[in-house]
């Protein structure tokens, strides 16, 4: 009975999706924020009735649309935070350096270096020295 109640009341409707993931998560900082100041509780509760509202949505479209529009600009954030995790993660066996002619960033064992480096990029074949 009370698992044919819960099939009805999600039939037809949107569902979670990344930009409900990141307003929940915006919720979750914005309620530990609210131990400084109260008015960030009330903005964790309107974005949490955001994010509940548009997940029982029956507008899939304008939802899906909301989404996409998020993405496009969640995307590039997150390609730049992964690589510069990665970085991080690596900073201890490679070094980094960033081409003058077309910005590609090359990564060069530390082991190779000693003192100054030539480097030639493999995207444009631009020849630069660096220190290490």
């Amino acid at each position: 009975m009370f698992r044919n109640f819960l099939q009805n009341l999600f039939r037809g409707r949107y569902g979670p999706d990344h930009l409900n993931a990141a307003l929940v998560i915006l919720a979750i900082v914005l309620e530990i924020a609210a131990s400084f100041l109260r008015i960030f509780q009330i903005l964790a509760l309107a974005v949490l009735v955001i994010a509940l509202l548009r997940m029982f949505s029956r507008n899939i479209y304008a939802r899906r649309r909301e989404n996409d529009r998020f993405l496009t600009y969640w995307t590039p954030i997150k390609t730049k935070i992964k690589k510069k995790h990665r970085q991080f993660k690596d900073r201890k066996v490679f070094n980094f350096y960033k081409c003058p002619s077309c910005g590609v960033t090359l990564r060069i064992p530390k082991d190779k270096e000693r003192g100054r480096i030539e480097i030639t990029c493999p995207k444009c074949g631009e020849r630069f020295k660096k220190k290490k």
